[in-house]
């Protein structure tokens, strides 16, 4: 007889989440958090701003303008720097924080469980608490009622995945046209395409992928432990107390009181489950620290609200460090902030910070560059003077229509010309680039090598250009 062939399954089936509600203190801030990140990505699009040169919107990437417009200040490309010093700053704070409080970023300020959130907040809008929702998975698509709960859901995610999306597009021209354009087929296709993608990835991540993208796809979760330390505040279970040297078990007659269940040597651990319902990632918080946990708190305030109708102090669940749960007797939990690899995160934190600020308050109105026209290096006139050639190139960046006078010192009068643009007008953000040439007699050439371009604005302010004089001696 031949062996019964089995099926090998290389992956276990997926079980989906179906989170409790809860209410809590954890909760509460998540729903705070929830609501302020809404509420500036939702918005800032249409908040105004007074601009003379683009349009009145607070936020917006100026693609024609090459520039990126937030309140009063333009970036422009070559503003670059910024934009790495930002980087670096969003990392450290990301490395700061995890080796303070754990995966605290995960569970509160990540867009992913944002967007999470807010689509389970509709799912139990719609089709009810936990059991209900359950019981609607296990119908069959011919039941009314679990399709037009179900389908309403699901046109709920669509529309806030679409709106997630257009939002995202109204960033990137003045809001109030870009949306009549969208929906009178004038916008650009960058526009429709860029909603569509965007519509389709909210909707996978936030409704159906959901905890599989912190578990799975996000790379955070796989090297946060290497951030990890034993003094590191996050989620944790008591085990000793909630296990005894019993184990734990349900509360049932004579195991009610706390001293009822010491006496048998059970733990405060009523083995209810509510830690588990509420999970938005589906774990067990009493096997322990797990990679798979974002820190939200939800198993604290879970627990939490099981204690107080038992009657059994709080805390079972609590954000605690290992190194207070080994002591034989837990101290309260606090921030151990006192470690050297905190303080060098901190010390990073504050001084990138405090450079990127004086740098941002400290820029010019506008950008110069004075180059030498090399070929050729200089040349002879027909009267015996050297002339020499150079580029001054000119950005306004200051927000506003502007004129710049240019001029030299350390050269006799009349040597430096400029043409028709000793005095020039640029747009803001417009660059132009004014060609100079400056000619001296053969004995003053000899005793001037150096001088200096001269470059004011409107403001008064103004900067100085050092500069080469080249003759057939330096050349």
């Amino acid at each position: 007889m031949k062996p019964e062939t089995q099926e090998l399954q290389l992956y276990a089936k997926r079980v989906a989440v179906t989170p409790r509600s809860i209410k809590g203190a954890f909760r509460n801030f998540k729903n705070a958090l929830l609501l302020l990140g809404f509420a500036v990505y939702f918005l800032l699009p249409w908040m105004p701003w007074p601009r003379p040169d683009g349009p009145s919107q607070v936020v917006m990437f100026d693609i024609p303008g090459r520039r990126y417009l937030l309140f009063d200040l333009a970036v422009y490309p070559q503003d670059i720097f910024w934009l790495s010093l930002l980087l670096f700053i969003a990392s450290v704070l990301l490395f700061f924080a995890t080796a303070l409080v754990g995966r605290a970023f995960c569970g509160y300020f990540c867009f992913q469980t944002l967007w999470t959130d807010a689509f389970i907040w509709l799912e139990h809008f719609l089709q009810g608490e936990r059991p209900h929702r359950l019981k609607l998975a296990r119908e069959s698509w011919g039941n009314r009622e679990k399709l037009l709960k179900v389908g309403g859901t699901q046109l709920a995610w669509g529309l806030l995945s679409f709106w997630t999306a257009m939002t995202f597009v109204l960033y990137f021209g003045y809001a109030p046209e870009l949306l009549a354009r969208f929906f009178t087929g004038q916008a650009p296709a960058a526009a429709y395409i860029t909603v569509a993608t965007l519509t389709l990835t909210t909707y996978l991540a936030a409704g159906v992928l959901r905890e599989h993208v912190c578990m799975f796809i996000c790379p955070y979760g796989r090297f946060q432990s290497a951030m990890y330390d034993p003094e590191t505040l996050t989620v944790h279970y008591d085990a000793r107390r909630g296990e005894g040297t019993g184990g734990r078990v349900s509360a049932r007659a004579g195991l009610r009181g706390r001293e009822e269940r010491a006496a048998r040597g059970h733990g405060d651990c009523i083995d209810c489950g509510l830690c588990v319902q509420v999970c938005p990632v589906g774990i067990d918080i009493r096997d322990g620290l797990q990679y798979k946990c974002i820190s939200c708190g939800l198993c604290v305030d879970a627990c939490n609200s099981i204690m107080d109708k038992m009657g059994y102090p709080r805390g079972l669940v609590r954000y605690d460090s290992e190194t207070n749960l080994a002591r034989p007797e837990p101290a309260r939990p606090r921030l151990d902030w006192k470690r050297l690899k905190v303080i060098g995160y901190g010390v990073s934190l504050v001084l990138m910070t405090g450079y990127l600020a004086y740098d941002m308050t400290h820029r010019q109105s506008f950008e110069h560059s004075v180059q030498q026209v090399r070929q050729p290096l200089y040349v002879v006139l027909s009267d015996g003077s050297i002339r020499n050639r150079y580029q001054i190139r000119l950005t306004n960046i200051s927000g506003a229509e502007e004129t710049y006078s240019i001029d030299a010192r350390g050269l006799p009068d009349g040597a430096l010309d400029l043409g028709n643009f000793r005095q020039v007008t640029i747009r803001n953000g417009k660059s132009v680039m004014v060609m100079a040439s400056v000619s001296l007699d053969p004995r003053t050439a000899e005793r001037i090598s150096e001088f200096e371009f001269v470059i004011r604005n409107d403001r008064g302010e103004t900067v100085l250009d050092p500069a080469h004089f080249f003759t057939r001696k330096s050349g």
